[in-house]
C-alpha cells in the first residue's frame, strides 16, 4: 500500500509565485540584520534609504512626463516598488495574499501569465496612481500585484458561472468585501490614496485575464466574432 506517499497531499505552490515573493521576503531578512546592527551602525536605517531608492514616486513621474526628459530610474521604479515593503507587517501580509491567489490562479493559468498579471498591474497600477494629480506619497509595496491576482481569480470564476449565471456577480465578492474594509480604515486612520493602485491593479488583472489565461485572446476573438 506504500504506493499512496507519493501523491502529494496538497498541490504544490506554482513556482512562479515563489519567483515574485522571493525578493519581498530576502529584502525583509537583510532589513531585520541591518536592524541588529550586525551589518554595522549605518546598515540600520536601511529600510528608508532602499525604499527612497526603489519606491515610486509620483510627483518625480509626473515632473519626467512634464518636461519630456525620460530616464530608466523613474520607470523601473514601476516594478521595483512592488518588491519593498514600509514594515516586516506589510510585506507579510502582501507575501501570504500573493502565495494564496497565486496559487488558484497559477492552476489555470501559465507561470508566464501569472507574472504578466502581477507586473501588469504594479506597473499600471503605479502609472494610474501617479497621473492621478493629487497623489504625492512614495508608492510601495505589492499591494497593486497582489489585487492584479485578486483580479484574475474573480475573472476565473466570473468565467466559471458564465454569462446565465444568475449568481455571476458573486464573483465579484472578495473585491468587493476588500473595498469595504478599505473604506472602514480610511475612515478611522485616514485613507492613503494607495488604495487608486491597487484597485487599478484589479481591474488590469482583470482586464489582462481575457489575453493571457489558456486560450484567451483566441477565445475572446471568437467571442467577439459571435456578436
Amino acid at each position: 500500500m506504500h504506493h499512496g506517499y507519493n501523491e502529494k497531499p496538497v498541490n504544490p505552490l506554482p513556482t512562479v509565485v515563489w519567483i515574485l515573493v522571493a525578493p519581498m521576503i530576502v529584502t525583509e531578512i537583510i532589513f531585520a540584520l541591518a536592524n541588529t546592527g550586525v551589518m554595522g551602525t549605518s546598515a540600520i536605517g536601511w529600510r528608508y534609504e532602499i525604499l527612497g531608492q526603489l519606491g515610486f514616486d509620483p510627483e518625480g513621474f509626473r515632473r519626467m512626463i512634464a518636461v519630456q526628459d525620460w530616464s530608466v530610474r523613474p520607470l523601473a521604479t514601476l516594478i521595483s516598488y512592488a518588491f519593498v515593503h514600509t514594515s516586516l507587517t506589510h510585506a507579510a501580509f502582501v507575501v501570504v495574499f500573493t502565495l494564496a491567489i497565486g496559487k488558484f490562479v497559477g492552476e489555470v493559468f501559465a507561470g508566464w501569465a501569472v507574472a504578466a498579471v502581477f507586473l501588469g498591474a504594479s506597473i499600471l497600477g503605479g502609472l494610474v496612481y501617479a497621473l492621478m494629480p493629487f497623489t504625492s506619497g512614495f508608492l510601495i509595496g505589492g499591494y497593486p500585484g497582489a489585487y492584479g491576482l485578486i483580479g484574475a481569480f474573480t475573472w476565473l470564476l466570473w468565467m466559471k458561472l458564465g454569462p446565465g449565471d444568475p449568481n455571476r456577480m458573486r464573483a465579484f465578492s472578495l473585491i468587493g468585501m476588500l473595498a469595504g474594509l478599505q473604506l472602514v480604515f480610511g475612515a478611522l486612520f485616514g485613507a492613503r490614496p494607495d488604495w487608486i493602485a491597487q484597485f487599478a491593479g484589479f481591474g488590469v488583472g482583470f482586464l489582462l485575464s481575457f489575453i493571457v489565461a489558456p486560450g484567451g485572446w483566441r477565445h475572446l476573438l471568437r467571442k467577439l466574432r459571435k456578436r
